[in-house]
């Protein structure tokens, strides 16, 4: 732990205010990126960087010393990431209830309260695990996004935070002047693909115009970006030709290969992501086991008085007061939108065993590979599979069974992403000196306003983006995903179950070599994870074409330094120009649909289609050199 004074500020009302703000602009950011990409990014570091500008402005205009106190950096960091998470975990389940029909519009008191609550359960759960996962971390694990938030936080203070800052101003205005080309002038196509037909079979190629996604690349890595590339890959242009069955698209191969991969491909990869799920619980089950142990003994008696002031969580009765409101808010959900009492204690009751434990198996996850790249899709699916299992047997069927089952799904990922995230901020606080309980407030105060925006921020891109939620544009593959499984229980829809076993035993097959091969070659840092390559299954093939663009510029700028330490000042600018570069395209969505909102479109120049095409390569060449050169600049 970092040596910090206890008389440094950190948690006052200029703190809470950036906080805020900086929580509402990440949360809608990552809205639109997850149901873009199907998936999202940490927000930590963009936010410390810039929490860290905004303190120091606020002290030379109020004339007070310069000095910034990294703990009032680190409780903005903590309140914006807050948000990020929250939106992870209602894109990938809220819009199911739309896409399957049960909602025309989504409804803001449900959503809202539905965010909130998973967000604050996924905080009081992760409160007795910061014991077992940070403090005593007996499994060793490294936190990545933390250390490295917290490398920031110590080195970015005074000019380095504000050169810090000028990288992600920079992203930004390049991403959305992106988006803005590409969606509302149409100089710029949003992705370039096609499909031809050899013989019977189907090949596709192609990928996305999207600087976000060469960003998404660049933060999560190589050995990422790979294997969601591997799973794109397996599933494309391997599974798809071998289902064959490509004469009936002859007239348009493109729709062919969209068709089977939506209707059978993604649900290998469902299969493999149950996999990874249950093997990630079977990893966390000693952890699961002392945190139960130390959530009964935190019941006991009074030992916040003797722990030193810099581990002292919220105390008991503030975790109890929390957990009351969050099990009578779950219920209120249930009962409203299922009306049904026996279904209503069914789901609260599995709803919470599943809740706490993904809590576990997300804050382990995030401790081995980092918050970006935690399972939380594998994990929801699994908590779908399971609780729509159990409602069928049960004898729930139709549209309640389907409702109950994206309800308990809702919230069970909205507390995985938040306790992850929280679990990640908390390490960081550890290592700067932050009090954990106040970072705790912190992170409540960032899920309640975070879980404001949401719905209406989901509502003005569904109305407003073409083809809306579930289209092209907004994909939202897991929703989709969540969608096709509760039809496939309850309603009408036809669950491939053979897709989904052979999922499963690639899934086997691929920890078995991970395991057997991989972890054991002691020299190479390239790890097999299952739940990459799985995601690269069910995301549509032209997103895990520029992430692999931005896992291969990372190494080469790794490749580039002579040393250690250069490499990780190189990268960390390049991880600042692509949060810019995610907020900007982002953002530049959303204020594109609060425009067409107001009935302002687009404006179409009507070049010829060959045009815009050699336009969109050139410019998809031009901001992967713009990123590669920028991020090689010194500070």
């Amino acid at each position: 732990m970092s040596d910090h004074s206890s008389n440094l500020p950190e948690l006052n009302l200029r703190v809470i205010v950036i906080g805020i703000v900086l929580s509402v602009v990440m949360g809608a950011a990552n809205v639109y990126l997850g149901l873009k990409a199907g998936m999202t990014v940490s927000a930590s570091i963009p936010a410390a960087v810039i929490g860290m500008v905004i303190l120091r402005q606020f002290r030379v205009l109020s004339k007070e010393s310069t000095e910034s106190s990294i703990l009032e950096a680190n409780q903005i960091q903590t309140a914006a990431s807050a948000g990020e998470s929250l939106a992870a975990g209602i894109i990938f389940t809220m819009p199911a209830l739309i896409l399957i029909g049960v909602w025309q519009e989504f409804d803001m008191m449900l959503t809202t309260v539905i965010a909130f609550t998973g967000g604050l359960l996924g905080i009081l759960f992760m409160i007795p695990m910061r014991k077992v996962f940070i403090v005593k971390n007996e499994d060793n694990l490294q936190y990545p996004e933390g250390l490295a938030c917290a490398s920031v936080l110590e080195a970015g203070e005074g000019i380095g935070a504000t050169n810090s800052a000028s990288l992600v101003i920079k992203g930004t205005l390049i991403g959305g002047l992106f988006k803005i080309l590409i969606s509302f002038f149409g100089l710029l196509k949003g992705v370039l693909e096609g499909a031809i037909l050899l013989g019977n079979r189907i090949f596709f190629f192609g990928g996305d115009i999207s600087p976000a996604l060469l960003a998404v690349g660049f933060i999560v890595r190589l050995n990422i970006a790979v294997l969601i590339f591997i799973g794109g890959f397996l599933g494309w242009l391997v599974g798809i030709p071998l289902l064959g069955n490509g004469l009936e698209y002859a007239d348009d191969p493109l729709h062919g290969a969209s068709t089977l991969w939506s209707t059978k491909i993604r649900y290998v990869g469902v299969g493999a992501m149950v996999v990874g799920g249950l093997s990630s619980i079977i990893k966390v089950r000693k952890g699961l086991l002392d945190a139960v142990r130390i959530l009964i003994d935190t019941q006991k008696g009074n030992e916040q008085d003797v722990i030193p002031d810099h581990q002292r969580d919220m105390p008991a009765r503030v975790i109890n007061f929390f957990s009351f409101l969050a099990i009578i808010l779950v219920g209120f959900v249930y009962y409203n939108i299922t009306n049904n009492v026996g279904i209503t204690i069914l789901t609260t009751f599995i709803m919470i065993i599943m809740a706490f434990f993904f809590t576990a198996v997300a804050s382990y996850i995030v401790g081995l590979v980092g918050n970006s790249n935690s399972p939380v899709s594998g994990m929801t699916i699994t908590a779908v599979l399971f609780t729509g299992g159990l409602l069928y047997i049960f004898g729930f069927s139709g549209t309640e069974g389907m409702v109950a089952t994206l309800g308990v799904a809702a919230i069970v990922c909205c507390a995985a992403c938040t306790s992850g995230d929280v679990c990640n901020d908390l390490k960081t606080g550890q290592i700067v000196g932050s009090r954990p309980y106040r970072q705790q407030i912190m992170q409540i105060i960032g899920v309640a306003v975070a879980s404001l925006i949401m719905a209406p921020i989901l509502q003005l891109l569904h109305d407003n983006t073409p083809g809306g939620i579930g289209g092209r544009e907004l994909a939202a593959p897991q929703a989709g995903l969540f969608a096709s499984l509760a039809d496939g229980f309850f309603g009408e829809g036809n669950l491939p179950l053979d897709m989904v076993i052979i999922g499963a035993i690639l899934g086997v097959l691929i920890l078995v070599a991970d395991s057997t091969i991989f972890q054991k070659n002691k020299n190479g840092e390239f790890r097999l994870h299952l739940m990459p390559i799985a995601v690269g299954m069910y995301l549509p093939f032209g997103l895990s074409t520029p992430i692999l663009a931005g896992g291969l510029l990372a190494h080469f700028i790794t490749l580039k330094s002579n040393s250690t330490e250069k490499s990780d000042s190189l990268l960390q600018n390049g991880v600042l120009l692509s949060s810019g570069l995610i907020a900007g395209e982002s953002l530049m969505g959303i204020l594109l649909a609060l425009l067409a909102s107001a009935g302002i479109k687009s404006m179409n120049f009507n070049l010829q289609p060959d045009m815009i095409t050699i336009f969109t390569f050139i410019s998809a060449i031009s901001v992967v050199w713009w990123l590669y050169k920028n991020s090689l600049v010194k500070r």
